[in-house]
């Protein structure tokens, strides 16, 4: 009987993602392909990133500023991010709900950094 063998997909559909904290420190997280830059944060601990609402763009607890290298990759806010970013603290150009980003290969690299508070 042939046994199934382990693949090592997941490590194939993994993005890097580095989130900036307000002090300048820098966290590189992996996170699986199809989940969101918020459940990467929540998952590897990333301080700043409170996600009350569970990524429900709800809140905005998850409020981040995407690089401005990043920007045309992520996209724009949808009517939806852009009224609870009025929630949001310090609100920015490239600020986004991180529950809105969904993680793609094409998102591999990506730079975040986080607001000194969240609203």
């Amino acid at each position: 009987m042939i046994q199934p063998q382990s693949t090592p997909f997941l490590q194939d559909n993994m993005a890097k993602i580095t989130f900036i904290g307000p002090d300048g420190t820098r966290y590189e997280v992996e996170a699986d392909a199809g989940s969101t830059v918020m459940e990467a944060a929540i998952k590897n601990g990333v301080p700043g990133i409170e996600a009350e609402c569970g990524g429900a763009c709800a809140c905005a607890t998850c409020h981040v500023y995407v690089d401005g290298d990043w920007t045309d990759k992520t996209g724009e806010p949808e009517p939806m991010e852009e009224d609870m970013l009025d929630f949001a603290y310090d609100v920015q150009p490239t600020s986004r709900l991180s529950c809105q980003i969904r993680v793609s290969d094409e998102l591999d690299g990506l730079v975040v950094k986080v607001p000194e508070r969240q609203a």
